[in-house]
């Protein structure tokens, strides 16, 4: 059984953040019913863009949100709800005469999570964007990638699951959390911009204290640290070095035989030196006889592994981070997985009916 064991959340199918959510929130136990396009409402909106991934462990029901019929329906199935969640530009679910006044006067305990990227207040709230527009507006991607390069795109891990997604279900837990206790719930709005300026505040606390340099690839979590980057290996492949503490840099230094006399670790003005030295020593073997080599030490130096190659890595294997190739639910619980359920499909009265016991 997971933590969110009894707990009834309504999803209103996107793309992107809302999806994470809803699957992170199932994976943690939740019972999570994903509202989806009806086919008569037109082609269905995104519903297998990672589905094996992102829409695993809920229930898929076709729904028409224009339809009378199937509005006193999804307002009716509101009564069995925790949560609400969803991903719309400001106002689409207010048009749509589903917005949290109107949910939340019927059922006053539910919560009701938005994630959007620029939030629901703002001068660009109602702009269109995606992932890399909002952490620009952020700082962070300013932050990322090579010197005298345009910033490099972090996939859209830092927007639309780092900031979005999961502030959304820590804020959705919170006000869950409370609700129990006060009988009322929250409107939580999710802003991908102000979730990955959180994620960035770490770097503008150092900018602050004048210890992080606007300019990439000249600090020492961005790739200008020689000890801390990625470097390609003779087979193409590459290892990642992370030796920050002095202990672990005496013991890269020492795997790669280098005299520490030359390599003063924080001699700032020596790095682009020590990096060249360092790249040409990577470049001399293959990646993984690198890894066979630090195997063991306190190195901290690693194989970047592929997408494909990364299910098949003997830790990855050792704690079932991949199932059939996929990512299994995280975190474990008492060491164990959570097991998500097989996709399904229902009616919406087939959910109503199920969920009336839920009421009140």
């Amino acid at each position: 059984m997971q933590p969110l064991n009894g707990v009834r959340i309504i999803e209103i199918d996107g793309l992107g953040p809302v999806t994470f959510a809803g699957m992170m929130l199932a994976d943690l136990g939740a019972e999570v019913v994903r509202l989806t396009r009806d086919a008569s409402a037109g082609p269905a909106a995104f519903d297998e863009v990672g589905g094996a991934v992102m829409h695993r462990g809920r229930v898929a029901v076709p729904v028409d949100l224009k339809s009378p019929d199937d509005r006193e329906r999804i307002l009716t199935l509101v009564d069995g709800a925790d949560a609400v969640i969803e991903g719309f530009r400001p106002g689409v679910m207010e048009r749509l005469g589903y917005g949290p006044e109107v949910l939340q006067a019927k059922k006053p305990a539910l919560v009701f999570g938005r994630v959007t990227g620029w939030g629901q207040t703002g001068p660009l709230a109602h702009a269109v964007g995606h992932d890399l527009n909002y952490i620009g507006l952020s700082g962070v991607l300013h932050a990322m990638g090579e010197a005298d390069r345009p910033p490099s795109p972090p996939l859209n891990l830092v927007g639309d699951y780092g900031g979005g997604a999961m502030l959304l279900v820590v804020g959705v837990l919170a006000a869950l959390v409370e609700a129990r206790t006060t009988g009322r719930g929250r409107v939580v709005d999710a802003a991908m911009t102000d979730g990955a300026a959180l994620l960035g505040g770490l770097f503008q606390a150092l900018r602050g204290q004048g210890m992080w340099s606007e300019r990439r690839g000249a600090n020492l979590l961005d790739g200008g640290a020689p000890f801390y980057r990625c470097y390609t290996c003779r087979d193409g492949k590459f290892v990642a070095v992370a030796a920050l503490e002095p202990r672990f840099y005496a013991a890269l230094l020492a795997g790669l035989n280098i005299d520490p006399d030359e390599a003063v670790q924080y001699d700032i003005a020596a790095w682009p030196a020590l990096q060249a030295r360092l790249a040409a020593l990577f470049a001399s073997r293959d990646r993984d006889d690198w890894s066979a080599h630090f195997a063991g030490t306190e190195a901290c130096v690693t194989p970047v592994l592929s997408l494909a190659e990364a299910p098949d890595h003997p830790h990855n294997q050792a704690r079932g981070t991949f199932k059939d190739g996929l990512p299994r639910p995280s975190p474990l619980f008492d060491g164990k997985a959570a097991e998500p359920g097989p996709k399904s499909a229902m009616t919406l009265e087939q959910m109503v009916t199920k969920w009336s016991d839920h009421a009140g």
